[in-house]
């Protein structure tokens, strides 16, 4: 398997829209394997303090919270419509977390449902759905990211509990929303099977996902030159096109653990995020693996 047998080429078309409020997200590097997506860039930076945040990198030290004029994103998003005949999906939690401006978003939400082509999708570790709750929509996807709670009091600071974040993903499942969650980051910490097992068991005990996204640390230059807090290095081995990582031997075990983990409770539509080519072969290797892992993740339909 290569690469270019995952990734399909994109014909020619537009890529930046709005002076780049949406642009399409192709910077993968030839080693890594990650569907190509589009951006909706309408905001900026996160309140929340997880220590591994590429964000930090991202603007060099300040991820205080901005965003673009409403006006402005919906002009664009009334551009991107008109163009874009084939169905799209649009990440609003790329640059930031999608709910950091609660009452932004859910217009932005409001303006998708003029609309019966594209959708947009939520990436969030935030626990305040009551926006999309109240008013359910057809053409949103919400994705929450959740870790296990010992990675959540390390290393995910000003964030809500793992538990708070699934019992938001419950709700937003029960209102009618297509539901996807990331396990992202996984850290292979003291005890992390028992940990994750019991991470597993709370999840699934309030709704069965769409989709279930699954990351290892990853660890870009300028996300380690930014962190305050370094600590959660501790476990790199390896370096990648996409930064360093765990060594090959620690992700093979945690992505068949989640595998076999997540068979046992009847789920198989699972990704990877970020991960190398060359880790997919190696699953691909393995009997009766390979063929239940989807080779979409959260950012793609």
């Amino acid at each position: 398997m290569t690469k270019q047998l995952l990734l399909q080429p994109h014909p020619e078309f537009k890529r930046v829209y709005g002076g780049g409020i949406i642009r399409w997200f192709d910077k993968t590097p030839h080693d890594i394997f990650c569907p190509h997506f589009w951006e909706l860039n309408w905001a900026y930076g996160c309140r929340f303090e997880c220590s591994y945040c590429y964000l930090q990198g991202t603007f060099h030290g300040n991820k205080k919270p901005w965003y673009r004029p409403l006006e402005q994103v919906i002009k664009t998003l009334d551009e991107f419509f008109e163009e874009q005949n084939k169905f799209q999906v649009l990440n609003s939690g790329e640059l930031t977390d999608s709910f950091v401006y609660p009452h932004l978003i859910d217009q932005i939400a409001d303006k998708f449902e003029t609309q019966d082509k594209h959708k947009l999708l939520l990436l969030t570790k935030s626990g305040n759905v009551n926006f999309l709750v109240e008013k359910p929509r057809k053409q949103t996807i919400a994705s929450f990211s959740i870790s296990a709670p010992e990675v959540w009091n390390r290393w995910e600071k000003k964030t809500p509990s793992p538990e708070k974040r699934i019992d938001a993903a419950r709700k937003v499942r029960e209102a009618g929303y297509e539901t996807r969650i990331r396990i992202d980051l996984i850290f292979p910490i003291e005890n992390w099977q028992r940990c994750y097992d019991q991470l597993l068991n709370m999840l699934f005990s309030k709704l069965t996902p769409n989709r279930i996204t699954l990351g290892t640390p990853r660890g870009l230059q300028k996300t380690l030159m930014f962190s305050k807090d370094l600590s959660w290095t501790e476990y790199f081995a390896e370096d990648s096109g996409w930064g360093k990582k765990l060594s090959s031997a620690v992700r093979k075990e945690i992505y068949l653990f989640f595998h076999d983990r997540l068979s046992d409770l009847g789920f198989n539509k699972i990704a990877l995020c970020k991960e190398t080519v060359s880790m997919w072969e190696e699953l691909d290797r393995e009997a009766g693996v390979f063929k239940s892992w989807e080779k979409k993740c959260n950012c793609a339909w």
